[in-house]
Formats: C-alpha cells, structure tokens, sequence
C-alpha cells in the first residue's frame, strides 16, 4: 500500500470535480476525513478514488473496483412445511405469517419460525 499524498490527491480530485461538474468543489477536512459539498465524508483513499472514477488521474484503477462481484450461494433446500391455518387477506395476497415464512425459505440462513408457527 502507498502513501498518498494529501496535496495531490485533492488537486486530482479538485480537478476532476470541475471538469465532470464545471465547478470547483468545497472540500472540508476534519479530522482525517474529508466531505465534499456538504456530503458524505469520506477518507483520503476514497477521494483519490473518486478522482480515478471522474477521470481526473491516469492513475490506474483501484483494486476495490477490479474485483469480480461475488458468486451466488446455491439455494437452500427447501423443506416440507405444514399449510398455515391462517386465511387470505381480501386483495389476495398473502398473509403476515405467509410472506415471513416464505421470506425464510427463501433466504439460506439457518433462521426459523418461531415456535407455534
């Protein structure tokens, strides 16, 4: 991991800002952390990243961004439930306690219905 430099990272990113926006950014620092127009803070690397994400660096990407998206958990077995005794709502859809079971079939966690469920 390099160090940033703080300087060159907000002129990057100051840079970058303006001509994706056509205005120069408030940056206010605090702490270590850094909020842009009155937004969310952020840290030092996380701006440096916004500077790569509006094109102000021809730094390469960052590792975060080059990451596959996660593979998807094969889905749960699902179990043989007893039919609830409850009725239909009248707009035909379904119940509290039908859409929370089907709710945990759904999901692979090894939650559960209450007991009387």
């Amino acid at each position: 991991m390099s160090k940033l430099d703080k300087d060159q990272v907000i002129a990057d990113f100051t840079a970058a800002y303006e001509k994706a926006h056509g205005k120069k950014p408030t940056i206010e620092a605090k702490s270590g952390w850094y909020s842009v127009d009155g937004g969310k803070n952020m840290r030092l690397a996380q701006l440096a990243e916004e500077a790569d994400a509006l094109g102000g660096s021809s730094k390469p990407a960052a590792k975060a961004e080059t990451k596959k998206p996660a593979a998807k958990k094969p889905a749960a077995k699902k179990t043989a439930t007893k039919k609830s005794t409850a009725k239909k709502s009248a707009g035909g859809g379904l119940t509290a306690r039908e859409l929370w079971r089907k709710k945990l079939e759904e999901s692979g966690s090894k939650s559960r219905l209450p007991r009387g469920y």
